[in-house]
């Protein structure tokens, strides 16, 4: 026996460059808008809460910024990592997040 599911509109106000700048990266990941509120709200009901802590940045930050150069490094290695299919599930990823910085 097949579940339909009832599938509803969200409509929220977003300031238009949030919105334009989300909606062009989410565009070139090929994720559709719907499903990435989708994700969001999935998460949210899987913790009961945000899937990220809601505080304030500490004042003294242990990670030092990265220069352009460091930053670049970095997302081409991750980005080569995920295409050898080596990388973490994003539960797993918030759960060190939340160990980390969790006051």
């Amino acid at each position: 026996m097949t579940t339909q599911h009832v599938v509803l509109p969200v409509s929220c106000l977003i300031e238009e460059d949030i919105k334009n700048d989300a909606e062009a990266i989410l565009q070139r990941l090929g994720v559709p808008v719907s499903a990435a509120i989708g994700s969001l709200y999935r998460q949210i009901i899987t913790r009961n809460g945000f899937p990220f802590p809601l505080v304030l940045p500490r004042q003294d930050n242990p990670e030092p910024d990265l220069s352009d150069p460091e930053l670049n490094a970095r997302l081409e290695r991750g980005y080569q990592q995920a295409m050898r299919h080596e990388g973490r599930s994003l539960d797993d990823v918030f759960d060190d997040l939340e160990r980390k910085y969790a006051r």
